[in-house]
């Protein structure tokens, strides 16, 4: 098969060789282009139907596995099997999949020219459990009124069963056989606080890439999450961000404390960017034995105060971290925790010129997170720790934290 027989909806037979960003195999087809199939893994060779077909390489679907690779086991997810988006990784060897997570990580900061992976150790985390672990979850609703799971690459619903990523208990009475309806079109939240309390809530249909945060109508409990962390209560509503993995927060906060702990800093205020509802202020505050001052953009995150942070000094600024990062006072350390899309270089130039002593810099995604670390080194910072935490078990998701200093 050359190259100009290759077209549209053909049917390829590849042996999947690696991973690459976004979950998808990497292999080759016939002619030698490089392949992308989503759901197909190390080592399987697969039927792969041609969809996007380009010059160098081409994006395909996965039509069956001619022959497993050893990293491939049964679905741990009924609603993955009836083709729901919330679990690609659902058929891949839980015990494999933190180590294929770190070579992708790796790849990608291979290819900003800054991190080789030489004499840089990235220290590795699977957050358990590897199912049950969702503690908060969104679904849409069809116009029959049944809440459900994406299908990939669709805006179609899965209604049928609920992902196995959910606490034992989330989905009941919502989703499947004999669920409840709501309101055609909406979209429903449900979330298990720290107290236990299930709460559920209705609010509009998201714009593509946006969270909406405005609850239209309480469905079950009062939609006010009580958390703790620490032994500190944190209180939002239930469309506030907060982590999903039910141990992510504690983990978080203890490597931040550990990471900025011990250091003589000159400044004793710290910056909390895209800071939430503050989780990370107690370790900034005690680092730097000071102020802390924590911008976030969200209102649901940032409109009351926290009774876990009486204690501390903390300034909260409801704004973008963009529009306000040039006027805060110097720091001597700071954590940002941007969104998917990253922080991007007018941040993170704004960040350096304040010269804090040290940045924890979070990222939920591989590829702006090598980007942005790029940035860092044009900017006079190098890395001096990296951990790849793996809480988002059954999916392509990680978290990648470092910890930046002055080169």
């Amino acid at each position: 098969m050359t190259e100009s027989t290759i077209s549209r909806g053909d049917i390829l037979e590849v042996t999947i060789d690696r991973m690459a960003h976004g979950g998808e195999g990497i292999g080759q087809a016939p002619d030698g282009r490089v392949v992308f199939v989503p759901r197909a893994f190390p080592g399987d060779v697969v039927k792969a139907k041609a969809g996007r077909v380009k010059k160098s390489f081409i994006k395909a679907d996965l039509e069956g596995v001619i022959a497993p690779g050893p990293v491939r086991v049964p679905s741990s997810c009924p609603a993955a099997a009836q083709g729901a988006g919330c679990c690609d990784f659902a058929e891949l060897d839980p015990a494999a999949e933190t180590g294929i997570k770190a070579a992708i990580l790796s790849e990608q900061l291979r290819r900003t020219g800054v991190v080789t992976g030489e004499g840089l150790e990235i220290e590795q985390n699977t957050l358990e459990p590897v199912r049950g672990w969702r503690t908060r979850v969104r679904w849409g609703v069809d116009q029959q009124g049944r809440a459900g799971t994406r299908e990939r690459r669709s805006n179609e619903l899965i209604t049928g069963a609920a992902c196995t990523q959910l606490a034992p208990g989330l989905a009941e009475g919502l989703v499947g056989e004999g669920a409840r309806r709501f309101t055609p079109g909406a979209e429903v939240i449900a979330v298990f606080d720290g107290e236990g309390n299930r709460h559920v809530v209705e609010t509009r249909k998201a714009p593509r890439g946006r969270r909406v945060e405005t609850i239209r109508e309480v469905v079950e409990g009062n939609g006010k999450v009580q958390e703790y962390v620490g032994g500190r209560e944190f209180r939002f509503p239930a469309t506030a961000f907060w982590q999903a993995h039910r141990n992510a927060p504690a983990v978080y906060t203890q490597l931040v404390a550990d990471w900025l702990g011990g250091r003589d800093y000159q400044e004793h205020t710290a910056w909390d960017l895209y800071g939430g509802v503050g989780l990370f202020v107690p370790a900034l505050a005690t680092a730097v034995h000071g102020k802390v001052i924590s911008v976030d953009y969200s209102p649901a995150a940032t409109a009351g105060e926290q009774p876990g942070l009486a204690e501390f000094d903390v300034e909260v600024k409801s704004a973008k971290v963009e529009q306000v990062a040039e006027q805060l006072p110097k720091p001597g350390a700071v954590v940002l925790d941007p969104p998917r899309t990253g922080a991007g270089e007018d941040v993170i130039r704004s960040v350096a010129a304040a010269a804090p002593q040290a940045v924890i810099h979070v990222g939920c995604d591989p590829a702006t997170f090598a980007r942005d670390l790029g940035y860092w080194d044009r900017f006079g910072y190098e890395i001096e720790k990296m951990a790849l935490i793996n809480a988002f078990p059954g999916t392509h998701h990680f978290e990648t934290i470092a910890l930046i200093t002055p080169a």
